[in-house]
């Protein structure tokens, strides 16, 4: 480490710019160093941080020393004319182009690549030279020494670099208001008082009296044009808050939520500027300035924070369209109870066919990649057909049902009773959710094994050859036995069943954004080839089925190509899915006949398929609550009261777990 007396000899050495810039990033390693350091003469201030004792042991120095001290300012007159200082504040904590991918792209590069110190751009000096953490000791930096500080700077500098950073501040908020994708989403009564159109010369009359002479008529009419300016800025805000309303109405696009936040915190930096200006750049609100721009330095940096803050709004979206969907999957009364049970018995029958369609696709024996790609569209096809007759899988419901019961979560308060009407309300949810949740793989099991079996034995009867031979029977065996990794692939099969509801809730958000129901109904040349009638039932029918249709299909495609892919870059993979694996095992049963019954291999299979319902729908409901309590905000309630209540309510009342209430 550099000391300092030799430092600020080196102030008149340093004559290129990477040689001032590096000059000044050695002092500031030099203030933050954390060793004792003997020689600063005031360091019985044992209250204030090393780095503010240290900045006044360098002002200091300067005192006792007037040509070293005209040295450092000559540096910094230099420094100030060479680099653009009011890119620090016009820019500093925004993207260059209003693209959320190319924001995420270059906070990626700024993690991978160094920074050099040869630039002018004072934005990205400002991070090469000062680090987040300064903000702690820059905010107990006292007047005087902050004061000393600022007058090594040449006068006027930081007056006239905040007030053109205002001007184009203004010009950025006032060219985004005006965007046809942020502007076509506000409110039309926000619209009407203009928000935008006189920020510019807002901003031009604050830059002009500011830096007129200060005397009281000039202060008092700055004061006055700052207000003005600032009721401006919070119309704008307000409008900007219609396109959030506007986006949570009609669907979310990620790119526009970004130009939002982005215009809403330039509204903010120009807030921060104007408090600035009206103190005439007093050190105080310099020191404040510089702190929230760390602030945005260290806000700036995380990629997860830059995906999180705006997919959020996107994640609720997606959260409360599966909760719409998911309120279809939950039983509530006997009736309720009986219709799940005969759309699950319905969704087992054909899935029995799929499991003999994916023995097919793999009888032809074509290579890894086109045996998972039929696959995937055998089952693809399966679920769609089962979503068409309104029938189930009950592996589908807890992702769609998962967003449902946080919605009744956030209900719930800390310091709720258990006799509280939310609470009771969620207990009330969580039951009709696990008897659903039974129901629906009682009914599939129960109808798919059987009708695997039996078309297994027709098959045979009537044309003296199996479906399933004892070869692909043996491997069923082998597969699905609890022994083997079922578990392990049960659980990426309920992720892949998580995500699945995720792009069942993109795909409706994206058709909702695009208004694409309303092109159907209304779209001059669709409406000439099917008329109008029908145009407004195809209308109405791809708004109901486009999430269906986008979560089946995916669903599908990814239970049979994932292994493949995986397997190709990765470990061996396969899926295992509850109601499939039934059906497979009903297909074995019918080829090896009834004596595998006395083998403990079937037994083990069986035990293996419980276990694998149990772990596809805890691992996807697991998934899809945390998106939704995390896309919804939901605070952390008294967890200890819910448990109780369940326990009472399956103490008092435990057959309400299988079987509603003859009340309901």
């Amino acid at each position: 480490m550099q000391d300092i007396v030799s430092l600020v000899q080196a102030a008149s050495g340093a004559q290129s710019r990477p040689e001032r810039n590096l000059w000044l990033a050695r002092l500031f390693e030099w203030v933050r160093y954390s060793a004792p350091d003997t020689d600063m003469a005031d360091a019985s201030a044992s209250s204030s941080p090393t780095p503010v004792l240290r900045l006044r042991h360098f002002c200091q120095l300067l005192d006792q020393d007037p040509q070293q001290q005209s040295a450092v300012q000559g540096l910094l007159a230099a420094f100030a004319a060479d680099v653009d200082g009011v890119a620090l504040f016009s820019d500093l904590g925004f993207a260059p182009r209003a693209s959320l991918g190319s924001e995420l792209a270059e906070r990626i590069r700024a993690k991978l690549l160094p920074r050099t110190p040869d630039t002018r751009n004072a934005a990205e000096l400002f991070q090469l030279l000062m680090r987040p953490e300064d903000a702690a000791w820059l905010e107990r930096l006292d007047g005087e020494t902050a004061t000393k500080l600022a007058a090594l700077w040449p006068s006027g500098l930081a007056m006239s670099a905040l007030t053109q950073a205002l001007t184009f501040l203004c010009s950025a908020v006032r060219a985004a208001g005006f965007s046809a994708a942020l502007r076509l989403r506000m409110d039309p009564q926000a619209l009407a008082q203009d928000p935008f159109g006189p920020l510019a010369a807002s901003a031009e009359q604050v830059r002009s009296l500011a830096l007129a002479a200060q005397d009281t008529d000039a202060q008092a009419a700055l004061a006055s044009a700052v207000m003005e300016l600032r009721t401006q800025l919070a119309h704008c805000r307000e409008a900007a808050a219609g396109v959030s309303r506007h986006l949570e109405e009609y669907g979310v696009s990620l790119q526009i939520v970004f130009e939002v936040d982005q215009l809403r915190a330039r509204t903010m930096r120009i807030g921060h500027l104007l408090d600035c200006i009206v103190s005439g750049a007093s050190p105080q609100q310099m020191l404040r300035l510089l702190c929230r721009l760390l602030a945005e330095v260290e806000h700036r940096q995380g990629i997860r924070a830059l995906l999180g803050a705006h997919g959020t709004l996107l994640a609720r979206q997606i959260a409360e369209r599966s909760a719409e969907s998911g309120e279809h999957y939950i039983t509530r009364t006997i009736a309720e109870h009986r219709w799940m049970l005969r759309a699950a018995a319905g969704g087992g029958a054909i899935i029995a066919l799929t499991t003999f369609g994916k023995f097919a696709v793999m009888g032809l024996e074509l290579s890894d990649f086109w045996t998972g790609f039929w696959a995937g569209v055998n089952y693809a096809l399966s679920f769609v057909v089962i979503m068409l007759l309104h029938w189930t899988v009950a592996t589908k419901q807890p992702a769609m049902t998962a967003p449902a019961m946080a919605i009744k979560l956030a209900e719930v308060r800390p310091g709720s009773r258990r006799e509280d009407a939310p609470v009771q309300g969620f207990v009330d949810e969580v039951v009709h959710l696990i008897r659903s949740q039974m129901t629906g793989i009682l009914g599939n099991l129960l109808v798919c094994f059987p009708v695997a079996f039996a078309i297994q034995i027709a098959f045979s009867f009537l044309f003296g050859k199996a479906l399933v031979d004892d070869h692909d029977a043996e491997h069923v065996l082998e597969s699905i036995t609890l022994l083997g990794p079922t578990a392990l692939y049960a659980a990426v099969t309920g992720v892949l069943l998580f995500f699945s509801s995720l792009v069942a809730g993109w795909a409706e958000n994206w058709f909702v954004l695009r208004r694409l129901d309303s092109a159907i109904a209304w779209n001059p040349r669709i409406v000439a080839r099917l008329g109008s009638a029908r145009a407004q039932r195809w209308s109405a029918w791809c708004r109901n089925h486009v999430s269906g249709l986008a979560g089946n299909i995916s669903l599908g495609m990814m239970l049979g190509l994932m292994p493949v892919l995986i397997d190709f870059v990765g470990p061996h993979l396969e899926v295992r899915h509850v109601t499939l694996s039934t059906g497979q095992l009903g297909a074995t049963l019918g080829a090896l006949g009834m004596p595998l019954l006395h083998e403990s291999a079937f037994w083990w299979c069986v035990a293996g398929i419980l276990v694998t319902g149990a772990i596809n729908v805890g691992v996807s409901f697991a998934l899809a609550f945390m998106v939704a309590l995390r896309a919804r905000s939901v605070p952390v309630a008294d967890r200890s009261v819910i448990r109780r209540a369940l326990w009472q309510r399956l103490r008092q009342r435990p057959l309400s777990f299988l079987w509603p209430d003859s009340r309901a």
